[in-house]
């Protein structure tokens, strides 16, 4: 059974790490500085995201005109796991269970600044983890 049981609690929790994200004092302006468009397609359950990190950030949940530089597909539990810091994405992307399309070296450029996220995102996930969400 995956950690999500619906797609608004991707929203919810990864969704709302990335919408934080732009104002954190350490990654936001390097995340609004990396001027790409990056798209997420999650699956079990299915949702998609697009994060635009330049200037006019941007977190759109659902499907998106804009076009993405990046587009990455994994499973929620794999996301989850990432934003745990339990999960080496880079390996991931090595071993295929990440699949990444377009500017690859600019999303591992990304990858690193999302290391100070992942105490935000366990707080938010901590009452889910307690089962009382």
């Amino acid at each position: 059974m995956s950690f999500f049981s619906d797609p608004s609690e991707i929203d919810r929790y990864i969704g709302g790490v990335f919408r934080e994200a732009g104002e954190h004092p350490q990654s936001g302006p390097k995340f609004r500085a990396a001027n790409i468009v990056l798209r997420v397609i999650y699956t079990d359950p299915d949702y998609e995201l697009t994060v635009a990190l330049r200037e006019d950030f941007q977190v759109i949940c659902g499907p998106s005109d804009l076009k993405p530089d990046i587009t990455m597909t994994m499973p929620a539990d794999v996301a989850d796991r990432f934003w745990r810091g339990d999960y080496n994405l880079t390996v991931g992307l090595a071993k295929g269970q990440v699949k990444a399309k377009g500017q690859i070296g600019k999303l591992l450029r990304l990858i690193p600044l999302t290391k100070p996220l992942f105490p935000m995102y366990r707080a938010k996930i901590a009452d889910k983890d307690r089962g009382v969400a």
